[in-house]
């Protein structure tokens, strides 16, 4: 993962101080983060994760109508994993140990530490890029896993499609794999007579 990667970052604020809003997106543009929403309005929250998906989301704690609790607990119906990408924002000590035990990261408290911010925006970014990639990385030893239909003379695999491919064209749809063609000594020696004498 390269720095571009974490600037490119979906990243959305949620605070109904709207002083708080500019001040976190001016910090975050300024740190050259080019993905940056916001809502004032905690009820939306859910509905823009689910169309966006957000990397990461700042998260004020307390709300009128909905607070960051509430607004958490419609992002665990979101995300099936339960990992939630919320970095709290509180003025309230007592607020952060709660907000850990309900789902959140991380936290940054009020007033505003322009240095402490961007670290922690930076080290949940990271994490949640990674999670991801991981995520993607299982989906992909999943698609290899179980009993493959192979063709016991020509070696073929059976798709999920019921379409028969060469072993290569198969595995090169379902990883990163590579191939090299190359001879076998048992198969110079069945194949090729005195083509290949003396080339081992």
């Amino acid at each position: 993962m390269n720095p571009a990667d974490i600037l490119k970052a979906r990243i959305l604020i949620v605070d109904d101080q709207e002083v708080n809003v500019l001040l976190l997106e001016r910090m975050l543009l300024d740190a050259g983060y080019v993905s940056v929403t916001s809502t004032m309005a905690p009820n939306e929250v859910c509905e823009l994760h689910r169309k966006n998906r957000y990397d990461l989301i700042l998260l004020d704690l307390r709300m009128p109508g909905m607070d960051g609790f509430q607004v958490m607990e419609g992002l665990k119906e979101i995300e099936p994993d339960g990992y939630l990408p919320v970095l709290v924002i509180t003025a309230q000590p007592n607020h952060k140990l709660r907000a850990l035990k309900a789902g959140a990261k991380d936290f940054v408290s009020k007033p505003f530490d322009l240095a402490e911010v961007l670290a922690r925006v930076h080290n949940m970014v990271e994490v949640r890029l990674l999670f991801v990639e991981l995520q993607q990385a299982l989906e992909n030893v999943k698609l290899l896993s179980g009993l493959l239909p192979i063709c016991m003379w020509c070696k073929k695999i059976r798709d999920d499609q019921g379409y028969w491919n060469a072993i290569e064209h198969y595995l090169s749809q379902h990883s990163e794999a590579e191939f090299k063609h190359a001879i076998c000594p048992d198969c110079k020696r069945k194949y090729s007579g005195e083509l290949f004498n003396g080339e081992e």
